[in-house]
């Protein structure tokens, strides 16, 4: 028979996930601060596809990020300020988009330790599947560059129009289709 074992993998994720939710509740973006980890955005509207809005307490996306580097195993040597970026870039998704307003996008974040952040953000994605991150895939991209331009525009920026470099890329579904497959699930 085993027994409870807090440095499980799942109970480590729990934890800081827990102290993520813990958090105050705060506009999008936040103020500046330093660090790097995890967070989560709610959408504190009814959505053409999510009535509910804030019911549940269920983020409409969640991510990670990492210190300048961290992806290439370079050591920053000096602020880091990752986390605070990618909320921002994040803001500037919802403010470019011609149905959504930045009034009703709240944010929470934990500052990690870097080690623990993928762990968390695993998570997450698998704890509340967030609408953003599964069906409505986009939202965290940046411009893909001008050499890529016959990519599909991604689905959140279909139902979310607005960004500049969304507006060059290759349609490939329909809102419709898009609709229905969120209606599916």
């Amino acid at each position: 028979m085993s027994g409870y074992d807090p440095l499980d993998y799942d109970n480590l994720a729990r934890s800081i996930v827990n102290a993520l939710l813990d958090t105050s509740l705060l506009s999008l973006p936040p103020e500046h601060f330093e660090g790097s980890g995890v967070y989560a955005i709610y959408y504190t509207e009814p959505l053409e596809y999510r009535a509910d809005a804030l019911a549940r307490g269920t983020p409409i996306y969640v991510g990670k990020a990492v210190p300048t580097g961290g992806r290439k195993g370079v050591v920053p040597g000096g602020v880091d300020r990752a986390l605070y970026r990618r909320l921002r870039d994040h803001a500037k998704s919802i403010t470019h988009a011609n149905n959504l307003s930045l009034d009703h996008a709240k944010c929470r974040y934990l500052a990690l330790v870097p080690v623990w952040t993928t762990l968390a953000e695993r998570f997450l994605l698998t704890h509340f599947r967030p609408l953003w991150n599964t069906v409505l895939d986009g939202f965290g991209n940046h411009d893909p560059g001008h050499g890529r331009r016959n990519s599909a525009c991604p689905r959140w920026d279909i139902l979310h129009p607005g960004r500049p470099w969304a507006a060059e890329l290759r349609l490939s579904e329909t809102k419709e289709d898009i609709l229905a497959d969120i209606q599916d699930r």
